[in-house]
């Protein structure tokens, strides 16, 4: 019988990482000169919502909104320059274990991993890189002239994740019945009714319910690691297929906080 090719489907924030990955790099960004000290400090209030008890929609879309209107003006190649100067020292104490053995054991698998995201590419691509992805789904902003216009080109969001993944999956031939997926937020539903295999991953109140409505295994991780300790950095160059059906820019998400087991043999 011929090879079925599958993948796993992994949100990022609260579910790869400990926190929200853009919100993470604002003090980076006011280093770098992009943001004020009171962006940083709203930015801070926000990952204190979304960690304590995630952001509804409504919190979310005002978050989109404050954010694509203060990145407008941005130059993009800045921004990429301070996120891979700060990557390890911003994301390595943030990455689950747990979540790293997860990716391990679905390459060993023969799956392709894939990280979707309403984080911008920016940010999620190198993170991704750093995890060994094969694939990537994220937020895009608009760019003029190499700089963000504050407009959003496009946004991986809700029902869109799981429209993306319909795509990849066209595109890449996986059979999404004998896939997995894995999310903390009630709004990734659609993301985790679109593969066999749903997992919530230290999920809110809301996801929670529907997981135990729906059969879906809970996950909890809680062992943030330090990932040059856990895995090999990548080879120097571009290694990952980033498709980037979306992306916004390293704070297109940021602050917007995106919302955000063991395997069957």
């Amino acid at each position: 019988m011929a090879h079925r090719p599958t993948a796993a489907f992994f949100d990022l924030d609260k579910t790869v990482i400990a926190k929200s990955s853009t919100l993470a790099f604002s003090k980076p960004f006011q280093a770098g000169g992009l943001i004020s000290r009171r962006a940083v400090l709203r930015s801070a209030y926000a990952q204190f919502v979304y960690l304590v008890g995630g952001a509804d929609h409504d919190q979310m879309e005002k978050m989109r909104q404050f954010m694509s209107q203060l990145c407008a003006g941005w130059d993009v190649a800045t921004v990429r320059e301070i996120v891979a100067d700060t990557l390890h020292n911003v994301v390595d104490p943030l990455v689950y274990d747990e979540a790293v053995s997860l990716i391990e054991e679905h390459h060993l698998a023969g799956r392709d991993v894939v990280i979707v995201s309403a984080s911008g590419a920016e940010v999620v691509e190198p993170i991704a890189e750093m995890l060994g992805a094969d694939h990537v789904i994220a937020t895009r902003m608009e760019i003029e002239d190499g700089r963000y216009t504050g407009g959003i080109e496009y946004y991986a969001y809700a029902e869109e994740k799981a429209r993306a993944i319909e795509e990849l999956a066209a595109l890449r031939g996986y059979v999404l019945e004998d896939s997995y997926g894995y999310s903390d937020s009630v709004t990734d539903v659609p993301m985790l009714e679109s593969v066999g295999h749903a997992y919530a991953v230290n999920p809110d109140k809301e996801l929670r319910r529907t997981a135990t409505e729906r059969g879906w295994p809970v996950l909890v991780f809680t062992r943030p690691v330090a990932l040059r300790a856990r895995v090999p950095l990548p080879p120097a160059g571009p290694t990952l297929a980033a498709i980037a059906v979306g992306g916004v820019v390293a704070v297109g998400g940021v602050l917007w906080a995106s919302r955000r087991r063991r395997l069957d043999a």
